[in-house]
């Protein structure tokens, strides 16, 4: 299979803050491939900035996270460019806490649908393997050697390859090291894939749907153990959450998913559902903080009961 590569130059660091008076400054970097010019879009803002102003963006934690923003061909047949995800990666706990993306019509779903990536999984990282280091991430944050190979937990991808199989190059994107997360492959392979097909249900039914998802670092009781060692060291998540924010026409409603990876037992999704607001005092982190200040607090503070009427569900 031929796959398609950007020549990067120096990747491009800015400092800013982000969702109105946060006080959260971070970097962020990555840079449209200059081979490749980008299609402007109504959903997208394009530009480091970009994170001020997209509606799937939380609040960032600051620190030594950086923002990496990822750029490509989203739809092969259509020859569209533009913004793929974006991945918030901590340097110092050397994991990602969320990726986050959209989903509509011309970068999920229309088109020809391209096939999976695949490649040998030999733990390198290198750009021909199976889960390749993320060439935007700075040098020094990267991991030297997958600390997933031999584990026993798989891959978990962030932002699922199935979301992004209308190009060649948005596929092969989200399987960097810098999208994933260590999963047992019962809750990959269960759970969270039935969540993962359930979003993408919902997107169907709107004109743009905007995700945020990862598992908890931030709390030595948020993480169940830890995988490799040194600089490839890296946490196993005790809990995943996925932030999905649904727009058609100048509407908008919001819920979410919170579920431990070692104890839950529950198989309808369901009786993962809680709001905005209990998914923010659970993770500590601000979703949807680009939405204006009325439009955020009526979608996050909706009672329970109301959000599950709003939405539907699998039986």
């Amino acid at each position: 299979m031929k796959r398609r590569y950007f020549i990067l130059p120096a990747l491009l660091l800015m400092l800013f803050s982000a969702c109105g008076d946060d006080e959260n400054n971070y970097q962020i970097g990555g840079k449209k491939g200059e081979d490749t010019p980008v299609q402007p879009d109504d959903r997208q803002s394009e530009g480091p900035e970009i994170a001020k102003y997209n509606l799937e963006f939380p609040a960032l934690k600051g620190g030594k996270s950086v923002v990496v923003v990822h750029y490509g061909v989203y739809n092969d047949r259509l020859n569209k460019s533009g913004y793929n995800y974006a991945v918030e990666w901590d340097s110092e706990i050397r994991a990602q806490r969320w990726s986050c993306y959209q989903m509509y019509e011309d970068n999920y779903k229309s088109g020809s649908q391209v096939t999976r990536y695949n490649a040998k999984n030999d733990g390198s990282l290198s750009p021909e393997c199976q889960y390749p280091n993320d060439p935007d991430l700075p040098e020094s944050y990267r991991l030297t050697a997958d600390p997933y190979k031999g584990s026993g937990f798989d891959h978990g991808h962030i932002c699922p390859s199935a979301d992004r199989q209308r190009a060649v190059e948005a596929n092969y994107q989200t399987f960097y090291i810098t999208n994933m997360q260590p999963q047992n492959n019962k809750f990959n392979a269960g759970i969270w894939a039935d969540m993962e097909n359930q979003v993408r249900t919902w997107a169907n039914n709107f004109d743009t749907l905007y995700v945020c998802k990862g598992g908890t670092i931030d709390k030595s009781d948020w993480i169940l153990r830890y995988l490799g060692s040194g600089n490839n060291k890296i946490p196993v998540p005790k809990y995943f959450f996925m932030a999905v924010l649904g727009k058609k026409g100048s509407n908008f409603k919001a819920t979410g998913f919170w579920i431990a990876q070692d104890s839950y037992t529950a198989t309808t999704l369901q009786s993962y559902a809680v709001t905005i607001q209990a998914l923010q005092k659970n993770t500590g982190i601000d979703f949807f903080c680009n939405l204006p200040d009325d439009i955020e607090n009526e979608v996050e503070n909706i009672p329970l009961s109301q959000m599950e009427k709003e939405w539907t569900w699998f039986k």
